[in-house]
């Protein structure tokens, strides 16, 4: 078995080699948070950060107890910071109860995190099914397949799901998927942080309040 701790020790965060920690002048950072957002998810791209749309959303459930997971972003605009599951999921009945999350973002090639936070609310079903539709034919085979976060009795039972859920995306491109839910966060607060080699991290923080947006800087 590894030894976690001798592996722990051997790691190292931002190396050289493989991370450019740009500078960042918050006094020049863009009014609102989306306009810094899609800049810095641009240079995460250019930068070669791969699955640089993959996100942490955190939720909780009835008890307040909290829960995380990956999943991925399927846009972001003045509506919202947008994400899909089914209505469901553990993530989508938690959603239901409580209608609130946060995003995390990471992009290690450029010592970069983004962290957004606010309520959620479900986008109308047609967009949805045009969100999904525009996918590739293996998401829609997921989405087909269904029952996600029920209790699995084998990896045979799966098997033979995914594959009947393949064969119709095939075969009806336009399969509808009544479960399958966008969601859209729209931010109360933004954190941007640009890691730094001296561990001068810069952290510009985005609130939400009756004139839109006010900003502040906070201790790393």
């Amino acid at each position: 078995m590894p030894d976690l701790p001798e592996l722990l020790r051997s790691l190292r965060v931002w190396d050289p080699a493989v991370t450019d920690l740009p500078p960042f002048d918050p006094g020049a950072a863009p009014a609102d948070p989306l306009s810094l957002f899609t800049q810095w998810f641009a240079e995460a791209v250019t930068a070669g950060q791969p699955e640089p749309h993959t996100v942490s959303l955190a939720t909780a459930d009835e008890a307040g107890l909290p829960d995380v997971r990956i999943v991925m972003l399927h846009g972001a605009d003045a509506d919202g910071w947008s994400f899909a599951t089914h209505a469901g999921s553990r993530k989508g009945r938690q959603l239901a109860a409580r209608p609130y999350a946060a995003l995390a973002f990471y992009w290690p090639v450029l010592g970069r995190q983004v962290r957004v936070r606010g309520p959620v609310r479900v986008a109308p079903p047609e967009e949805a099914r045009a969100d999904l539709h525009a996918r590739s034919t293996g998401a829609l085979a997921a989405a087909l397949t269904g029952r996600q976060s029920e209790v699995l009795d084998s990896l045979e039972d799966l098997r033979h799901a995914s594959e009947a859920a393949w064969e119709r995306a095939r075969r009806e491109p336009e399969a509808a998927v009544p479960s399958w839910t966008l969601y859209r966060l729209r931010p109360q607060e933004a954190e941007f942080f640009q890691g730094d080699a001296a561990r001068r991290h810069v952290r510009l923080r985005y609130r939400r309040d009756q004139e839109g947006w006010a900003r502040e800087l906070l201790w790393p």
